[in-house]
């Protein structure tokens, strides 16, 4: 077969360095469309992008050239210089979660990174990002997570 047709969806979650509210709210709507041209400039379909002032979601289409680690190089490091050029002082965190997303569950979470505003109303980062992990079956450790 000579095409390739990878459907591989991933849910990327990163925080600020030391997780600190470093995202202006009125800035968050203009990040979410420049993680967008991001992905659009180096071949990496950014579906949904969201959060809140001291974390962010993306949920992309991996293209099948590329590792997730790749992908979240990319995006964290172009996203960050364009922050810095606003005049913040900014970092992101060195790590990343990367969850699979079947197709019948893409809509649900498109929806789910859309509403984070809302979502962090009732439940913080650190309670959400552990909680993505224990349902992906993975192994928790807050020191290795949270540093």
């Amino acid at each position: 077969m000579a095409h390739k047709y990878p459907n591989v969806l991933i849910h990327l979650v990163f925080s600020t360095k030391e997780r600190k509210g470093l995202i202006a709210d009125e800035l968050l709507p203009r990040l979410w469309k420049y993680f967008a041209g991001i992905g659009r400039n180096h071949g990496i379909p950014v579906l949904a992008a969201g959060g809140i002032s001291n974390h962010s979601h993306l949920l992309i289409a991996l293209p099948s050239d590329m590792t997730p680690a790749k992908a979240v190089q990319v995006l964290k490091a172009n996203s960050s210089r364009w922050i810095r050029e606003h005049g913040i002082a900014f970092a992101w965190q060195e790590g990343y979660g990367a969850f699979s997303v079947s197709s019948s569950n893409k809509a649900a979470v498109v929806d789910y990174i859309e509403h984070q505003t809302e979502h962090h109303r009732r439940r913080s980062y650190d309670v959400e990002f552990e909680a993505m992990i224990r349902k992906s079956g993975m192994r928790f450790d807050a020191e290795d997570a949270f540093g």
